[in-house]
């Protein structure tokens, strides 16, 4: 408790099931160890300080206020952590909706509890005291007669407090919640300490902290003594009832239970004197409340240090970085339920919510457009794998190079960073080239990248038993390593070349396909994040106005042609016409639009 705190933070946190929740200033995290020994963390981001209402910030206000959201967020993510833990449902059996009803339970657990604690806390204290002696000890009088029965009613809830953590000490489960609860402190502590957060460093700091809501509960009982009493000495001259009997006994009642706000919000002042100083002369004041956290506190387990670690890294890097996603538990449950969260996580991203249906489809093997209309149970090991694709899209990663493959003129074609994603467009491009295939035709495909166009016109001829040569070139050796994969997994017989145009291709081709690059540099950084930030810049950047390559295919492809053979290339946009202008020379050219209406294809016949 003397050593030097190195680091400042607001993190705080409570411990749950098999886990831990911390809370920062900006943003709450959870991290659970489910029943297949994984860690699960569920983030969501908070109001920040400087956006929250003056008025609940005020002192004696701010306490009340998070009293109330510690209670109310404290049930639910308990009962989120128990979520994480729940089995794969039997066969035919339903797994618990997280929806209206988990809401109402979780609304009701609250309510329970705290009824629970007012009979406990409030009216056991009161209905024992009431059984001493009247002359010494009524609190109906103003005099000291008041104030020695809050002090003993005082004593008594204290113990019944102690008491009550004993008791649920015994309980297996909680008694675990224990641990974490320690795991909790050592972590807080170890970063204050300016300590790297591992397990070992954490297992030597203290599981005791001056923040914990252990201490802050014994001072909202001395608290209550102070204010009850002065309560009472109001309450004797200007509310009770002469001979009043059971009215009195609920007027005594209520006026408790009114004033717990005053309790909370002056106990929660006091707690944050207390952990701001470390004055020794203050040090008597946190004795009790740090005595009591060796009740609430156990050692933990090196798996429950890493759920503390794991939640409170998370809070740290969302209060520092704001663009940094939420996160959800992949739990056992309907899938609705799920497929709304990511949806909704994915458009507070700005991520089209369509790619949420797509995520569902590819991994549960349903109909895209059945996703938004279809229920089913989804098992453990299918959300984790939704929630995994969704996190690693959130990162900003393209969705297909998430999924690892992409659908391409009806073939599957592996994508990764290695490569462009292919575009819907550039399936028109193969279509028109089809069209222009004859028998005995020898077709080349530059830029090949991932390899789609030349394993698709590949296999569409061969499907038509039209006999022709394809070969695919590109300047990449890593683009190539990747189309050679996607050729061998569909069949498909093409001829590989690495490439530099048509640098190490002497021969003459009668049908030349290309999708080459064509953005202007400077507009490059104008791109969306997954474009601009994932897909290759060599297969992208066509130099400043974005026309590089096309000049050098115009010195050079017409060599490369047979007499009355075809250039097919996709262009960008806008730049159509100043492309035809490089081939002015040849027999003929013409421009065609894609399904926007855009012109998008230059075809040259020589």
């Amino acid at each position: 408790m003397n050593k030097k705190q190195n680091n400042k933070t607001y993190i705080g946190g409570q411990a749950v099931m098999e886990g831990i929740m911390m809370r920062g200033r900006r943003a709450m995290a959870t991290a659970v160890r489910d029943p297949q020994g994984e860690i699960q963390i569920e983030s969501e981001r908070l109001t920040p300080p400087e956006k929250r209402n003056k008025f609940l910030k005020l002192p004696l206000i701010r306490g009340v206020v998070n009293f109330i959201n510690s209670l109310v967020d404290g049930n639910r993510i308990l009962m989120r952590s128990a979520d994480v833990l729940e089995e794969d449902p039997a066969d035919g059996k339903e797994a618990k909706d997280g929806g209206f009803w988990g809401g109402f339970i979780n609304s009701a657990a609250t309510v329970i509890g705290v009824v629970l604690a007012l009979v406990l806390f409030i009216w056991l204290p009161s209905f024992i005291t009431g059984f001493l002696p009247d002359k010494y000890f009524n609190e109906l009088s103003a005099g000291w007669s008041g104030v020695r029965f809050n002090l003993v009613e005082g004593g008594i809830r204290l113990l019944i407090f102690v008491a009550y953590i004993l008791l649920i000490s015994l309980i297996p489960s909680l008694k675990r919640v224990f641990m974490c609860h320690g795991a909790e402190h050592k972590t807080i502590t170890c970063y204050e300490q300016g300590k790297e957060l591992t397990v070992e460093n954490v297992r030597g700091c203290s599981r005791v902290h001056d923040r914990c809501g252990t201490t802050f509960l014994f001072i909202v009982m001395i608290v209550s003594i102070l204010v009850f009493s002065l309560v009472n000495v109001l309450a004797v001259k200007w509310i009770y009832i002469p001979d009043g009997g059971k009215w009195n006994n609920l007027i005594r009642f209520g006026l408790k239970v009114a004033m717990l706000p005053v309790v909370a919000g002056v106990s929660y002042e006091i707690l944050r004197l207390l952990a701001k100083t470390e004055n020794k002369l203050f040090f008597i004041f946190k004795i009790p409340g740090l005595l009591l956290q060796r009740l609430t506190t156990r050692e933990p387990e090196d798996g429950m240090i890493e759920c503390a670690i794991a939640a409170f890294t998370t809070v740290l890097a969302m209060d520092e970085d704001p663009t940094i996603p939420e996160r959800v538990f992949a739990t056992p449950g309907k899938m609705t339920a799920l497929l709304k969260n990511t949806k909704k996580r994915f458009a507070a991203s700005g991520i089209d919510e369509e790619e949420a249906e797509w995520i569902f489809s590819l991994t549960l093997n349903i109909p895209k457009s059945s996703v938004a209309t279809t229920e089913r149970m989804l098992k453990a090991a299918q959300a984790k794998q939704i929630v995994r694709l969704a996190d690693e899209r959130l990162t900003g990663r393209p969705l297909w190079y998430v999924i690892g493959d992409t659908d391409f003129c009806g073939y599957t074609i592996k994508v990764d960073e290695r490569v462009l994603i292919p575009r819907p467009e550039t399936e028109e491009l193969v279509t028109m080239a089809l069209d222009e295939v004859k028998s005995g035709a020898k077709i080349l495909d530059f830029c090949t990248g991932s390899g789609a166009i030349a394993i698709t016109v590949a296999k569409e001829l061969e499907k038509k038993g039209v006999k022709a040569s394809v070969t695919a070139s590109d300047i990449s050796a890593e683009a190539l390593e990747l189309a050679r994969e996607n050729a061998l997994a569909n069949g498909a017989d093409v001829r590989f070349v690495q490439s530099d145009l048509f640098e190490n291709l002497p021969e003459k081709f009668d049908l030349i396909i290309s999708n080459p690059p064509y953005i202007p540099s400077a507009d490059i950084e104008l791109l969306q994040r997954e474009v601009r930030d994932y897909e290759p810049r060599l297969a992208l950047d066509g130099g400043a106005d974005g026309l590089d390559i096309y000049r050098r295919i115009a010195e050079t492809a017409m060599s490369r042609l047979t007499p009355e053979g075809v250039l097919l290339m996709e262009v960008g946009i806008g730049e159509a016409q100043e492309i035809v202008k490089l081939f002015k020379d040849n027999t003929y050219a013409m421009i065609a639009q894609d399904f926007n209406g855009v012109d998008r294809y230059v075809k040259i016949i020589k």
